[in-house]
């Protein structure tokens, strides 16, 4: 049996009539919750940030915390909260409660600190941020506010830096937010005891003489 090829044209023609078809699979309309539908492989890319990975469950981090052995975090004093960081809610990262912050650090000054577990100048200013707050006592209020989603390393970076200031979790990045700080590490915004934003500071302090410079210039209080 003889095999039939097609012609030449033939063949061009069966080529342009796919990419006709291909056209017009492309450009035709599709419904909406199909076009809206995210990949069945994975997460669609616009998803919204977390706090903290799923994975960090009470469970967890139960022993990172018992060995951190972090401060407790600030209470709510019952002052009325003000503020760009009013009415949000934090877990403590030293024991998982839920701290209300703005209303924590109410009527008094503070020193809130960004920080992540990766941020080669956070491990040497955290130090410096404990000395601190030895030496400023109850004057100030120092809370440091991990902006990375994996809390398990948070903890496990403050047992190797014996570091055990109070802080909660804010890995979707609310507290940036809220205050207009810039998208680096570490920073440190200043509040005054109404709740208002004194100052941020992108940049790491190398001593506890530093920061206590900058909480008399900008927050009146000398420590």
């Amino acid at each position: 049996m003889t095999q039939v090829h097609p012609s030449s044209a033939g063949r061009w023609s069966l080529a342009a009539l796919v990419v006709v078809i291909a056209l017009i699979v492309a450009i035709w309309p599709r419904d909406n919750d199909e076009a809206q539908a995210p990949s069945a492989t994975g997460p669609a890319s616009s998803a919204a940030p977390v706090d903290r990975r799923a994975q960090d469950t009470p469970e967890a981090l139960a022993p990172l915390r018992e060995a951190a052995a972090l401060d407790s975090c600030p209470a709510a004093t019952g002052t009325p909260a003000a503020g760009p960081l009013a009415g949000l809610t934090f877990e403590c990262v030293g024991d998982g409660s839920t701290v209300d912050l703005a209303s924590a650090l109410a009527g008094k000054p503070a020193v809130v600190n960004l920080w992540a577990w990766w941020c080669g100048p956070c491990a040497e200013e955290l130090p410096v941020l404990e000395e601190f707050a030895e030496r400023a006592g109850s004057a100030v209020n120092v809370v440091t506010v991990h902006a990375d989603p994996n809390e398990a390393n948070a903890l496990d970076k403050l047992i190797e830096y014996d570091v055990r200031l109070p802080g909660v979790q804010d890995g979707s990045g609310r507290v940036p937010a809220a205050t207009s700080a810039p998208a680096v590490l570490p920073v440190t915004i200043l509040l005054r005891a109404d709740g208002s934003v004194a100052k941020v500071l992108p940049q790491p302090f190398r001593s506890a003489d530093e920061v206590a410079a900058v909480v008399d210039e900008y927050l009146g209080v000398a420590v």
